[in-house]
């Protein structure tokens, strides 16, 4: 049956059995920059998730280094429940309703942390919450920013032509700017006197208040019923219904591709594997002096200013394939825990510095990789979802500043960064399997 035109007379809609993007209308999204909203959020919520990395060295004369990075890692404890539940939900219910509740959760961790002083009760409870709201937060923001700047590109408001992963990189990068900004402003204020803790505190929680009503006034691209708005068309299906209406197995097909278990699976660990590696353990396993708090942040900024710089290197390597930035990203982590290995050996800061070069090279690498494939491979209704699962098993490498210093208590932290090298050789080793095909990348 040849191909039909919609009322509209938008573009004619897909053969039986043929996935296509959603295409949203211009009345919906009439700024090209309306991006830039969710944006703002993302940046703001991974400020406030983040700038721990540098506040933590002003509690460890109060609290014990075991208590200290486990604080690092308790984070992880609220995002990865969250990012899977919350994902679901935002592609059900909208991804502004979740992106406020996240940004508010965001505000309540943070007050939590600076009035808890040093009780490592309530720092735990307050870096619970901070992680519930990045896992609310993160992936329909990813979602929205990619949907937003299709519906921009749709409409020939981004430039001539449509970029391959244009959505993928805005959201990476607003990611890792706010890991990366956090730690160091943050590092500086506690850097010119501990007391100034609750400053730090107080500035992230600015930043959430200018985002919330960014958020409030962007447009919406997801019904409450989970189907797209009126603003997106979207396919018949094979079973003859809308494509926002797509067969309960859409889901589990994406997640049992090839592509997904050979490539993103392997290799979604060691995107904060790395980054926290370079971030969290590194400047607890090499003395920084009485620069602890600036140090820290100054290794974190380095750490994921990299991540940053390398996400146009990532978007230029896909073209010779899907998987590419995942295994030039993956390689990078085995040097980059080598280079660690060296850096504990040797207490060395410059090498430090390289080591957090490194390692922020495979993150941003990783990241912006495993965000081209899963939007890619996902169908519109399950953007958010499959882009959480993505995020959860990034969320794994989190676990990564409290492992290390815990097994060097077995064995010696150099030997601990060299068996890491060796199991990401195995993760690169993995992603061979994965049969790089051309994957339709709309943003």
């Amino acid at each position: 049956m040849p191909p039909t035109s919609s009322p509209s007379g938008s573009a004619p809609l897909a053969r039986a059995g043929h996935r296509a993007a959603p295409r949203l209308l211009p009345r919906a999204q009439p700024s090209a920059r309306r991006w830039l909203r969710p944006a703002a959020a993302t940046l703001a919520v991974a400020w406030g998730a983040n700038m721990f990395a540098a506040i933590l060295q002003t509690y460890r004369g109060a609290l014990s280094p075991v208590q200290v990075t486990g604080l690092f890692g308790a984070y992880a404890l609220g995002l990865i429940p969250a990012v899977l539940v919350m994902a679901r939900v935002a592609d059900r219910l909208g991804r502004r309703v979740v992106l406020i509740a996240a940004l508010l959760l965001s505000v309540l961790g943070t007050a939590v942390l600076a009035v808890a002083a040093d009780r490592f009760g309530l720092l735990l409870v307050g870096r619970v919450v901070v992680g519930l709201s990045a896992g609310a937060a993160f992936a329909p923001a990813t979602a929205w920013i990619k949907e937003l700047t299709q519906a921009a590109e749709d409409e020939g408001r981004a430039g001539a032509g449509s970029r391959p992963g244009r959505g993928a990189l805005r959201a990476s990068t607003a990611l890792t700017a706010g890991f990366a900004v956090g730690p160091l402003v943050s590092g500086a204020i506690v850097q010119a006197s501990p007391s100034l803790r609750p400053a730090a505190y107080a500035l992230q929680v600015v930043l959430v208040l200018i985002a919330l009503p960014l958020v409030w006034t962007t447009s919406e691209t997801t019904r409450r019923t989970g189907t797209p708005t009126a603003a997106v068309r979207l396919p018949r299906a094979r079973n003859g219904r809308a494509g926002g209406a797509a067969a309960p197995s859409t889901l589990r097909r994406t997640l049992r591709r090839r592509v997904f278990l050979a490539g993103v699976l392997p290799t979604a660990p060691w995107v904060f594997g790395a980054a926290t590696t370079a971030l969290g353990a590194l400047p607890v396993l090499v003395p920084l002096g009485r620069f602890g708090p600036l140090g820290s942040g100054v290794v974190a900024a380095v750490t994921l200013g990299t991540g940053i710089l390398v996400q146009p290197v990532a978007q230029r390597l896909v073209r010779r394939g899907p998987t590419v930035p995942l295994q030039v990203g993956t390689a990078a982590v085995v040097l980059g825990m080598l280079t660690a290995a060296l850096t504990v050996a040797t207490a060395s800061r410059p090498l430090l510095l390289l080591s957090a070069v490194v390692l922020g090279s495979a993150y941003g690498l990783l990241l912006t990789g495993g965000l081209g494939v899963v939007h890619s491979i996902a169908a519109p209704q399950d953007a958010a979802t499959v882009t959480g699962v993505f995020y959860a098993l990034t969320y794994l490498g989190f676990a990564a500043p409290v492992l290390v210093p815990a097994l060097s208590r077995l064995w010696s932290a150099p030997l601990v960064l060299v068996a890491a090298a060796v199991f990401a050789l195995l993760s690169l080793a993995a992603t061979v399997f994965a049969r790089p095909t051309r994957l339709s990348h709309r943003a």
